[in-house]
C-alpha cells in the first residue's frame, strides 16, 4: 500500500456497475487523476465490472471488489432486470463494508466521495464522514432534469393519465409529451426497486457538492441553464468521448471495420448497433435485414448475438457484398469516418454522443430507461434524427426512414444540424473552452478537500 502512503488525498468512488455507467466514471476518474498527481483513488465495484473496466493496473486508481448481492449459486436466466434488483437490495450496506475495509487496508482516511448520481445514499455518506459528496450524472441533461422534477410533473399530469399530454409546462419541452418520459415518473410500478431509486435521487441530488454531467454547455441550453439553477454546483465536462484519456486503450478495429468503410463513397453507409444490453426481437431483426436487403445501401452491423441464427435465412449471403456484419466495432471512429451517413441505435446518450462528435444523423429504436425521451428530443427538439412509427422496427418504416436520410434534402438539412452540435461540442473542449473551464472548477474542488 506504497502508493496510500505518498498520497496527500485520497478518494473513493463508487459506480453503478451496470450498462454504460462504470465506464464514463472510471474516465472521468482517469482525468482527474492525471490533474491531481498526489491523489489516489479507491474504485469500489464488483468484481465483474472491475474485470471488464481494468484490464491493466493504473498507478493511481485502485480497484476494490464489493459484494454485488447475488445468491449463492445464482445462475444468469436473460432478465438484465434480476442482477440490478439483486445488487440494490445489497446496497448501501455493500459499500458502507467496503469504504470501511479499504480505510482499515490502506490506514488512509477519506477526503472526497464521488458517486454515480444513482445513489442518493451518497449523501448520507459522504455526512457521517464530514467530506464532500461529488456525484456524476453519465445520461442527457433533459433526463436528469425530469427526474428532479418527478413530484411537480405527477401534480400536473397525474399518475398513469393521459399520455399525449404535453411538457408544455417547462421551457423547451413543448414537443414532449408525457409518453415520453423514462418509467416510473408518471407510469408503470412506481415502487419497483430502479423507479424507487431514480425518485430517491430527484430528491437528494441537492445536497452534493457539485454535480458534473458527460454533457457540453451547449448540448441542450435551456434544460441546463435550468439545472445550474436547481443544483449547486452543475458542471458540464464533456462529452468524454472528445476528453477522454484512456481512449487509446478502446480503439480495436481487429474486424477491419475502418479499411472497409473507406472503399464507399462519402455518407452512404448505414451503420448499426443497439448498444451493449437490448437486441431488438426476432421479427424485428428480420424487418431490418428486409429492408437493408431492398434498399440496397451498404451498412455495417455490430451484432450482438448470432448473426447465423438470428437473421433470415440466406440474409448474410445475398448481402455479402455490400454489408459487414461483426461482433464488436469501434463506434467513435466509425462514425467519425466520412463514408457513414446514418446510424440507426437504441438511443443510449453516450451513443447520441458518439453521432454528434462524429455529425451523423440518427434513427431510433428504443427499448426503455433514457432512451425514448432522448429520441423525441433529438427527433422533435434538436431536429437530427428519426423515430420510427410505434417505436419498433418494420420493413417499410425502416426503408423509408433510409431514404430520407440518405437520399433528401431533410436528410441534408439533418446532417447540417448535427454539424452545429458537433462545432459546439469541439469548441467546448478546447482550451477555455467550457467542459475545459468546468474541469478546471472539478479539479479544485476535489484538490481543495
Amino acid at each position: 500500500m506504497e502508493d496510500y502512503k505518498n498520497a496527500s488525498k485520497h478518494i473513493v468512488v463508487l459506480p453503478f456497475p451496470f450498462g454504460t455507467h462504470a465506464a464514463p466514471l472510471l474516465n472521468i476518474i482517469h482525468q482527474l487523476s492525471d490533474a491531481c498527481p498526489n491523489t489516489i483513488f479507491s474504485f469500489l465495484s464488483t468484481q465483474q465490472s472491475n474485470n471488464s473496466n481494468f484490464p491493466n493496473k493504473f498507478h493511481k486508481i485502485k480497484p476494490f471488489n464489493i459484494r454485488d448481492g447475488l445468491p449463492e449459486g445464482y445462475i444468469y436466466r436473460g432478465d438484465p432486470n434480476e442482477p440490478v434488483e439483486y445488487f440494490l437490495k445489497a446496497t448501501p450496506g455493500n459499500f458502507i463494508e467496503a469504504i470501511g475495509a479499504v480505510v482499515a487496508e490502506t490506514g488512509k482516511p477519506i477526503d472526497c466521495l464521488i458517486t454515480d448520481a444513482f445513489y442518493a445514499f451518497g449523501g448520507d455518506i459522504a455526512d457521517e464522514l464530514n467530506i464532500p459528496w461529488v456525484v456524476l450524472w453519465t445520461a442527457a441533461p433533459r433526463t436528469l432534469f425530469v427526474h428532479a422534477e418527478t413530484d411537480f410533473i405527477r401534480q400536473l399530469v397525474g399518475i398513469n393519465g393521459s399520455q399525449d399530454k404535453s411538457l408544455d409546462f417547462f421551457p423547451d419541452f413543448s414537443g414532449i409529451r408525457v409518453s415520453d418520459l423514462p418509467g416510473g415518473i408518471t407510469c408503470g410500478d412506481l415502487d419497483a426497486p430502479m423507479a424507487a431509486m431514480l425518485y430517491k435521487m430527484g430528491l437528494e441530488l441537492s445536497r452534493a457538492t457539485a454535480i458534473a454531467a458527460n454533457s457540453f454547455e451547449d448540448v441542450d441550453n435551456k434544460v441546463v441553464n435550468m439545472l445550474k439553477l436547481k443544483f449547486n454546483m452543475f458542471l458540464n465536462v464533456g462529452p468524454f468521448n472528445l476528453v477522454s484519456s484512456v481512449s487509446s486503450f478502446t480503439i480495436d478495429d481487429s474486424h477491419c471495420c475502418l479499411d472497409w468503410l473507406s472503399k464507399h463513397k462519402p455518407s452512404s453507409v448505414v451503420y448499426i448497433s443497439f448498444g451493449s444490453v437490448a437486441t431488438p426481437p426476432l421479427h424485428e431483426l428480420e424487418a431490418l435485414s428486409e429492408a437493408l436487403e431492398e434498399s440496397e445501401f451498404p451498412f455495417l452491423w455490430s451484432f450482438k448475438g448470432n448473426p447465423e441464427k438470428q437473421l433470415p435465412p440466406g440474409f448474410l449471403e445475398r448481402t455479402r457484398s455490400r454489408g459487414k456484419i461483426v461482433p464488436w466495432a469501434p463506434q467513435q471512429k466509425i462514425l467519425q469516418h466520412s463514408s457513414v451517413g446514418v446510424f440507426v441505435s437504441h438511443g443510449g446518450w453516450n451513443s447520441i454522443l458518439d453521432s454528434i462528435v462524429g455529425g451523423v444523423p440518427m434513427i431510433f429504436r428504443p427499448f426503455y430507461g433514457d432512451q425514448i425521451l432522448n429520441t423525441r428530443t433529438v427527433e422533435v427538439v434538436w431536429g437530427f434524427g428519426l423515430g420510427l412509427e410505434g417505436g419498433t422496427l418494420t420493413k417499410e418504416g425502416t426503408k423509408k426512414a433510409l431514404k430520407l436520410i440518405l437520399c433528401t434534402e431533410q436528410g441534408k438539412k439533418m446532417r447540417e444540424k448535427i454539424g452545429i452540435q458537433r462545432e459546439r461540442a469541439y469548441t467546448a473542449v478546447q482550451p477555455k473552452g467550457s467542459s475545459v473551464e468546468n474541469f478546471k472548477t472539478l479539479v479544485k474542488l476535489v484538490s481543495d478537500t
